[in-house]
């Protein structure tokens, strides 16, 4: 590494996202030997990402993990830069002449389609939309689902799927207490939903929940969960999957099922209907969702490697509400390689490659969704985010050979573009403001759902 000297000193590194693999990171490289100043940026005034937006008000155990990131911005090398877009407010190559390094850890914001007639019908919607709606996402605090429908359909058989169906069948009671939106809380509280169907196009051992997760959908006071007994039985291919000792989860899912199968009817208010070997192949409607299709699958294959084909037969199931939570996929930055296909940033362990040349761009460098795609539990980042910093620091060498000025630079550039940026001391009077005004209510916050209000409280 070269020697620099004064406020050259340090390795000026920018981090782009503040969910959990920004923040891991962020973490790795401040607990390096290196002199590092790092940077974060995020387009929101709010930082911690998904675990802010995206785990579910009645899981608030999984946003622990915030306390680790909030001891990570008290770093003396850290840095905070909120309300601050990438490739709209500053270019990539733009920071590229600021920093010596660039982390992208921006995750996959877009859901997947489904790719059928009557998809963009109103009445079919994305887990994404309903998931921000309900924890006070400024990009959907305006979106709007009409509860008054009596049956919903998820498309979908992982833990996203299972927070959208846990909060369509709660009652408002059992949220109240959480950090949930009071819009959304409001809404929820004149639903009529009765029926939720969670559909997936493979069997109950390929399904994706994590057993805690499926669970919980059983044991929600005045819900029944529900599955076909015949859906549940296995074949020789399943049996193998079951068998394989790296695959527990499976079995723990299946015993779920098989209880939700030989379960007693009850006087339950709602009930969840869990389908197996069914993919959607139409929305049905003239104004507004009425129906959805289903073709029935087979699987074919080998064990771990099962496809879903369509059997020809299909069935229609009357409906007001379509969610479809089917996967994500990331989203290109001007100025930065993309592979279209896989909804990633091409990269060879965690430098970003020109996939035209098949070299990786000096000084760029990727983590979290937008490297591997939309797998894992918060705490996966870690590791990869760990993979990305080594791959930096062994490229120091040929990173540091000419200074940067880091964060004084893009600060100035920002203000001469009338960018009013949100420091991680904004963000305490935020979160602080919002502590109080949860307290009002008994919730642990009342988050601020709109991007103006947040900036007009710092002014």
């Amino acid at each position: 590494m070269s020697q620099l000297s004064g406020e050259q000193e340090h390795v000026h590194i920018a981090i782009v996202g503040s969910g959990p693999s920004g923040f891991y990171a962020a973490e790795a490289l401040l607990r390096s030997d290196q002199n590092v100043a790092v940077t974060m940026i995020e387009r929101l005034p709010t930082p911690f990402g998904l675990v802010r937006s995206g785990v579910a008000p009645d899981h608030p155990k999984l946003k622990q993990s915030i306390l680790v990131y909030d001891r990570i911005t008290r770093d003396e090398n850290f840095n905070f830069l909120g309300n601050v877009t990438v490739g709209r407010d500053v270019s990539v190559s733009e920071l590229q002449t600021m920093h010596h390094a660039i982390i992208f850890a921006n995750g996959a914001q877009n859901d997947r389609h489904m790719g059928i007639q009557g998809e963009n019908l109103p009445g079919s919607h994305t887990a994404t939309e309903f998931v921000g709606w309900y924890n006070g996402h400024p990009d959907f605090r305006d979106r709007t689902f009409d509860l008054e429908q009596e049956v919903a359909v998820i498309v979908g058989h992982g833990n996203v799927a299972a927070d959208v169906c846990r909060i369509l069948a709660k009652s408002v009671d059992e949220l109240r207490h959480t950090d949930i939106a009071e819009h959304a809380l409001e809404a929820l509280a004149q639903s009529r939903i009765k029926k939720i169907h969670v559909i997936g196009r493979r069997g109950p051992v390929q399904a994706k929940f994590t057993p805690k997760e499926l669970r919980e959908l059983g044991e929600i006071p005045g819900v029944r969960a529900c599955a076909d007994q015949q859906e549940c039985n296995t074949a020789e291919q399943c049996d193998i999957e079951l068998a394989a000792p790296t695959n527990t989860a499976a079995g723990k899912n299946l015993t779920l099922f098989l209880s939700y199968a030989g379960a007693a009817p009850t006087g339950a208010v709602r009930s969840i209907l869990f389908q197996f070997y069914v993919s959607p192949v139409e929305l049905h409607g003239t104004d507004y969702v009425e129906a959805i299709t289903l073709s029935r699958n087979e699987l074919t294959g080998s064990a771990f490697s099962q496809s879903a084909i369509s059997s020809g037969v299909t069935e229609t199931v009357p409906c007001g509400l379509v969610f479809r939570s089917i996967g994500y996929r990331g989203e290109p930055i001007d100025g930065l390689p993309f592979d279209v296909k896989r909804g990633v940033v091409p990269h060879d362990g965690g430098r970003v490659v020109d996939d035209k040349v098949g070299q990786p761009v000096p000084g760029l460098y990727v983590t979290g969704w937008i490297k591997r795609g939309p797998s894992g539990i918060i705490g996966t980042n870690r590791a990869d985010s760990i993979e990305t910093v080594e791959s930096i620091i062994a490229d120091l060498g040929g990173l540091t050979n000419t200074p940067k000025p880091g964060l004084a630079a893009l600060r100035a550039l920002l203000a001469e573009r009338g960018i009013r940026t949100v420091s991680i001391e904004d963000w305490h009077t935020i979160d602080a403001k919002e502590i109080e005004r949860g307290q009002k209510s008994g919730k642990p916050r009342e988050k601020f759902t709109r991007v103006d209000e947040m900036l007009e409280l710092l002014s």
